[in-house]
This record gives C-alpha cells, sequence and structure tokens, in this order.
C-alpha cells in the first residue's frame, strides 16, 4: 500500500516545494525586483507581460517543485518501516513541511545577514558588476536565493533525523 502512495506523496512534495518557490519569490522580488528583471525572467523566458510579482511565482514554481522528488523520496525511503499507514502519512506530510518551514527561515536569516553584511564596499570585493539599477539589492535577493538551499539542505537532514526517529520509535 505504502508504494502506491509514493506518487501522491510525490505530487503533495512538489506542491508544496512549488508553493514555497512561489513565496519565496514574493520575498525576493519585494527586496530586489531587478532580480527578476536583469536575471531570472529572461533566464526562465517569462513572458515579458509577466514580468511582475506573478512573473516571479511563475519562475518560483518553475524553479521549485522539483526540490518536491528531491526531498520526497528520501523523507519516504527513510519513513519505510513506520506503521500504520496514517503514521506513516502524517509522519511524510508534517516533515515535509517541516523541510519547507526551515527552507524558508534560513533563507530569510540570509537575507538578513546581507541586508547587514552586503555593503557598496564588500559587494565590489564578493560580486562581479551587474547591469542593474541597485546592485545591493541583487545581491540580497541572490543570497536569499542561496542561503535557501543550503535550508534545504538542513531541513532534509532535520527530517531524516526525525523520520529515522519516528522509525526507531517502532521497533
Amino acid at each position: 500500500m505504502k508504494l502506491l502512495l509514493l506518487p501522491v506523496l510525490l505530487v503533495f512534495a512538489c506542491l508544496l516545494a512549488a508553493l514555497y518557490g512561489a513565496l519565496h519569490n514574493q520575498i525576493s522580488y519585494s527586496v530586489a525586483p531587478g532580480y527578476f528583471h536583469d536575471l531570472k525572467f529572461q533566464q526562465f523566458r517569462i513572458d515579458p507581460s509577466d514580468h511582475n510579482r506573478l512573473g516571479a511565482a511563475h519562475v518560483g514554481i518553475l524553479a521549485s517543485w522539483w526540490m518536491g522528488i528531491v526531498i520526497g523520496v528520501p523523507i519516504y525511503v527513510a519513513l519505510l518501516r513506520v506503521s500504520p499507514l496514517s503514521l506513516f502519512i502524517q509522519s511524510f506530510l508534517k516533515i515535509a513541511l517541516t523541510v519547507v518551514i526551515i527552507t524558508l527561515v534560513v533563507g530569510l536569516i540570509g537575507l538578513l545577514i546581507s541586508t547587514y553584511a552586503i555593503d557598496p564596499q564588500t559587494l565590489l570585493n564578493i560580486s562581479p558588476e551587474r547591469n542593474t539599477d541597485d546592485p545591493l539589492a541583487f545581491a540580497r535577493a541572490g543570497a536569499m536565493h542561496d542561503f535557501s538551499y543550503i535550508g534545504g539542505i538542513l531541513g532534509l537532514c532535520v527530517g531524516l533525523f526525525h523520520a529515522r526517529r519516528i522509525g526507531r520509535n517502532q521497533s
């Protein structure tokens, strides 16, 4: 029965990851619209009529939905020993949500750190000159993006630890 649930749980994880991407990009767009206008809209071939918040959400969905598979499969495998089925499903959903929350928090921490750590002088030392209206905001949005990957890895580690603990309590 658990094998039949794999596609359903992965679809849930992909939808959750896509929702995260859309939300993350709304925050990033608030910080640096130029990050999207000068980079992401072209990178993801977003129609020029959607070069706005809707387009930023679209970029977020396209950029992150697949992380649901990357995060969902290890969580699924780690929980295979968990019974009954209701606990297995409940644990998967909670752990997937935990991963997303940790990813969001770490991304916001990256934004906060970059707000204080990146000034015009440090920007010259860490980033090539970009043709953008606000290079500081661009760098800060980029930092939030990069920290989110760290958050995803950290969230997955926390999730797998929790899944393993649930499995051990079953033994």
